[in-house]
């Protein structure tokens, strides 16, 4: 096997940092989709290999390319990352967000791990493929998506709804969030390998009332009731519920860790894991976060109508569960309006695909060992996966122990280590190589 130059993958990170390509989730005031895409574009004809290049909207691409494999009649894997980024509030960073600076053996920038990173990788590895004439075992497709920071509506979902004949024949997919690790001491880490994630409800809710001058006494007041319901459901914690890949989780984590970490008791257990616990906890129950508040026109003027909107995220299989549960929460007189919904997906933790990653891993670092695990976001996997592609999330680094690896989605001074990518370009190499 050829090595994947160590330092091209770092390179390609770096440039793809300093493109601002914030999503604001206002296509007026999102910024650098396709000039992305346009470099990844050239980054990839470079080595003589044909882009289709989709505009979903004004300055807002998505790329996608067909590298022929040895055994065409075979399924093929799809690689997809997406390049916009959460925005980035200059003021509280420690260096600026689309510098890409590397110090401290980090490469820093909004992006760095959300997800431009793997996007590196999935370039550097076909880049090294296409100078030694390597020809993958089975056709590989790779996809660079607009908009999956605001619901993939000009990105996965467009690519899916306009150009599903670019995914011909794909039936199983690798992308974010996954193959991260977790150490347990120095001989052993756990690789999370996603494969299951939450759905997706934005819901709006609306109060209605009587409306009236601000001076009078007042009993049907949209925003009372408004306040009332949001409170409800800000404050409620819904019922526990451990899904197979959660059970499966739990029950790897405690034999790894060797402890009782009983998946009856879910919270308990996850609490014992550090800094990986934000990111499982929100996995055993739906949740539902107020995120914005709307009413009134004039400060004298008591409005008619008052809006909530809530995001939800559901459990595979509590889609509508969930919505009796909310139902039972704000009670009857709220109205439900739906804004958006993404099913959540939930595969099993078998076949050659996930023991290639195993492998891949364990090449690289014999103290790994992998675990299936649930996202409580969403990724593009949710418009692929209406395709019949089965999908998982892996995007591998090895991490140092002391990272706080959650923290850094959307947040301030987003970081990725240099060996971590450079291990993690090394893998992704091995197992293309092997699936």
């Amino acid at each position: 096997m050829e090595p994947v130059p160590a330092d091209e993958v770092v390179d390609i990170c770096r440039d793809l940092l300093r493109i601002d390509t914030s999503n604001t989730g206002d296509p007026r005031t999102t910024v650098g989709e396709r000039v992305a895409a346009e470099y990844v574009a050239a980054k990839l004809s470079d080595v003589g290999i044909d882009v289709e290049l989709h505009e979903s909207a004004p300055r807002r691409a998505n790329l996608v390319a067909r590298i022929p494999g040895a055994d065409r009649s075979r399924g093929a894997l799809l690689v997809h990352g997406h390049l916009d980024v959460v925005p980035a509030d200059a003021s509280e960073w420690s260096v600026p967000p689309f510098s890409g600076e590397e110090k401290d053996g980090y490469l820093w920038g909004r992006g760095a791990i959300d997800m431009k990173d793997f996007d590196a990788m999935m370039l550097a590895v076909v880049r090294g493929w296409q100078r030694t004439g390597y020809v993958p075992p089975r056709d590989i497709v790779l996809a660079y998506t607009a908009d999956e920071e605001a619901g993939m509506e000009y990105g996965s979902q467009f690519l899916v709804r306009e150009h599903a004949d670019l995914f011909e024949g794909c039936t199983e997919a690798i992308g974010e969030v996954g193959g991260f690790s977790y150490t347990v001491n120095d001989d052993l880490r756990l690789y999370l390998v996603e494969t299951a994630e939450k759905g997706i409800d934005w819901l709006r809710l609306h109060a209605k009332g009587r409306p009236g001058h601000g001076s009078f006494v007042h009993d049907d007041n949209a925003v009372t009731a408004l306040a009332e319901a949001v409170a409800a459901v800000g404050r409620h914690k819904f019922p526990m519920v451990v899904t197979p890949t959660v059970r499966s989780f739990l029950e790897q984590i405690s034999e790894a860790l060797g402890v009782e970490l009983d998946p009856d008791e879910p919270e308990l257990a996850i609490a014992k894991l550090g800094p990986i616990a934000n990111l499982i906890g929100a996995t055993v129950r739906n949740t539902a976060n107020p995120t914005r508040l709307e009413a009134g026109y004039k400060d004298n003027v008591i409005p008619g109508k008052a809006s909530a909107t809530i995001d939800c995220r559901t459990l595979p299989g509590q889609a509508e569960i969930f919505l009796e549960q909310l139902r039972g929460v704000i009670g009857p007189d709220i109205e439900i309006e739906h804004i958006s919904r993404q099913g959540a997906l939930e595969t099993g933790f078998d076949g050659a695909l996930v023991e290639a990653m195993g492998a891949a891993l364990r090449a690289e670092d014999p103290g790994a060992r992998t675990v299936p695990y649930m996202l409580s976001g969403g990724t593009d996997a949710k418009a692929f996966s209406t395709l019949g592609i089965r999908c998982f999330g892996f995007a591998p680094l090895k991490l140092p122990a002391d990272l706080n690896f959650s923290a850094l989605f959307h947040g301030v001074d987003e970081r990725v280590p240099v060996e971590g990518l450079q291990f993690g370009v090394r893998v992704l190499d091995r197992l293309l190589q092997a699936s």
